[in-house]
């Protein structure tokens, strides 16, 4: 009876240690959860202008690239379910120039969380078309802090 009792409290300390292991684990893809948020924040300051701007081609451009990454992540990965106004707020005040500089952050932070090493090769692909367009918006928007610059 002893022997029983402490193999089932063995049993229930095992189980107990293994959910709480699994419970703060993030999930399979964590880097690309951060990389949506990033792509997401990154879009919010090309997309909210303060009034008075328009958006330009390039602008919109970006914007694009930036969707198609997140459309790629999503599809290699796994979808979090939140749409693209689901992003930390964007400083209504902070000038064009410094919400570009910005979005360029996010951009870098996005490439490096989704560009390691995947281990499932059916989605390599899918994320290596993500890497390329984050890569073209961040050239889009480097040639817009330039633009900024001049003005």
């Amino acid at each position: 009876m002893k022997t029983v009792r402490h193999c089932a409290v063995l049993v229930f300390v095992v189980a107990i240690c293994t959910a709480l292991t699994f419970a703060d684990e993030p999930g399979r893809h964590p880097a690309y959860l951060h990389a949506l948020t990033d792509l997401r924040h990154a879009r919010a300051h090309l997309e909210n202008l303060a009034p008075t701007h328009h958006m330009d081609k390039e602008e919109e451009h970006a914007i694009e690239e930036i969707d198609k990454a997140i459309d790629e992540i999503k599809r290699a990965s796994i979808d979090d379910g939140k749409n693209l106004n689901d992003h930390p707020p964007v400083d209504a005040h902070m000038e064009r120039a410094g919400r570009y500089h910005r979005a360029l952050e996010l951009l870098d932070k996005a490439h490096n969380d989704i560009a390691r090493e995947e281990d499932d090769p059916s989605v390599r692909g899918l994320r290596d078309r993500a890497i390329r367009h984050i890569d073209e918006a961040h050239r889009i928007v480097d040639h817009l802090i330039v633009q900024a610059a001049s003005y």
